[in-house]
């Protein structure tokens, strides 16, 4: 099979799309046959050896979370799912992007035939961390929240579910992303500048929570600029500022349940929750598609397709 591999830790050089042997699915796994695979940013340090003791990877690396195709087999013990089923879903090895992925089907839910492809391969990982970002700071209708990257990943479903949530949701981001945020009810504030000024002018008013999507000192100005209780601050990027400043750092390991994704999956079927898609680009440019990533300006998520 064709899999997106390394064989030592570097830069988007080392990425490239080689023959792998077939995996075999293990008892309670599902054989899925891959349609679309995320990119993600926690794919980058991984790849450059920077949590190496975290993620020790055998070479030959494979690399990618979450996935979404069509189950080809199915191991011992599986009742839940069966060969053919729609699925998409999440895999913790670093695997997902390659044409076979043996998957725990714990970690699988049905892809609804409303959902595209592409959709279904960007969804799991930036759905279940924007989802428990959300709940980490208890939102309650018409509070104000602020996030930052807010036309990211998955800054772009926090706004979404913020709002869902009733709150008044103030988005940080670069221009050229402001329409979008406004369509969908989000006051968007300039990513340059004085942003904590830009942010107490669009809120006239108390911030009561900040849920920061891209690290760079949001944590700082939320707690000692915005006044607002670390307590209601959740980053999803920045450990270091969270220790600090004694907010909260949820997100994809508190959100990753397959009940989660399937309500993420119900919201989406019914219209009702949006997954920009910056580029659908095919494996074999998986190196593209880092570069864009890195660049930290795109709009959504980048998926590759097989």
């Amino acid at each position: 099979m064709r899999a997106v591999q390394f064989d030592a830790y570097g830069g988007i050089d080392v990425l490239r799309v080689g023959d792998a042997p077939d995996p075999e699915p293990g008892p309670g796994e599902a054989l899925v046959r891959v349609r679309a695979a995320g990119t993600n940013p926690d794919d980058v340090p991984i790849r450059e050896g920077m949590l190496a003791e975290l993620f020790p990877r055998p070479f030959p690396a494979g690399q990618g979370s979450d996935l979404a195709g069509v189950i080809e087999a199915v191991g011992p013990g599986v009742t839940r799912m069966s060969i053919g089923a729609h699925v998409l879903g999440f895999t913790h090895r670093h695997d997902a992007q390659a044409e076979l992925v043996a998957v725990p089907v714990h970690h699988l839910v049905r892809k609804p035939a409303s959902v595209s492809w592409e959709v279904a391969g960007a969804l799991p990982l930036v759905g279940v961390t924007a989802w428990a970002a959300v709940h980490a700071v208890q939102l309650r209708p018409r509070e104000t929240v602020v996030v930052s990257a807010a036309a990211g990943g998955v800054g772009s479903l926090v706004v979404q579910l913020a709002r869902r949530a009733g709150a008044r949701v103030i988005g940080i981001a670069g221009r050229h992303h402001h329409s979008w945020l406004r369509e969908h009810g989000v006051t968007p504030v300039e990513h340059h500048g004085d942003i904590a000024e830009a942010v107490r002018r669009a809120a006239a008013g108390p911030v009561h929570a900040l849920i920061d999507c891209y690290g760079h000192g949001y944590v700082r100005m939320g707690v000692e600029e915005l006044d607002v209780d670390p307590g209601r601050i959740d980053t999803v990027v920045d450990m270091v500022a969270a220790h600090r400043f004694g907010t909260k750092n949820r997100g994809q390991a508190s959100g990753a349940h397959a009940h989660v994704l399937d309500e993420l999956v119900q919201l989406l079927s019914a219209g009702e929750l949006e997954v920009p898609i910056a580029a659908a680009l095919p494996v074999e440019d998986v190196q593209t598609a880092y570069r864009v990533l890195e660049e930290h300006h795109t709009h959504g998520k980048i998926v590759l397709m097989f």
